[in-house]
């Protein structure tokens, strides 16, 4: 899922208007629609202040959409500068070894570690 598509996906499930939540963030209703059809420009790109802002307006996990955003969480990052090797071993796994060490370990939702896997890369 693009990033785009799930900020519009939870601001209908909100039942909220693209002016409405651009009025809750304080940007205009364009930029709203730019950001869901995925219009920006480089320069024009959600910033993780932007992000924080959109996760709370619509009660959304802010990991997920930093990551969908191609940003990298501030959580995530730290143990990354702690251990590089291991994340760029995990990087070079195929989805299904990569699936596998997930099972392995229990992690709930695959999607996103792989996401941060391809960041990381």
């Amino acid at each position: 899922m693009q990033f785009g598509e799930r900020v519009r996906q939870l601001r209908r499930q909100q039942g909220m208007t693209q002016r409405d939540l651009a009025d809750e963030i304080g940007v205009s209703d364009t930029y709203i629609s730019k950001v869901e059809n995925e219009n920006l420009h480089f320069g024009d790109y959600p910033s993780e202040k932007f992000i924080h802002k959109l996760a709370d307006v619509l009660e959304a996990d802010e990991e997920e959409l930093l990551l969908l955003a191609d940003k990298v969480p501030e959580s995530i990052r730290k143990r990354v500068r702690e251990r590089p090797e291991a994340f760029r071993t995990l990087a070079g796994l195929d989805d299904k070894m990569l699936d596998g060490l997930l099972a392995q370990v229990g992690a709930s939702d695959p999607e996103i570690t792989t996401s941060v896997c391809n960041v990381v890369k």
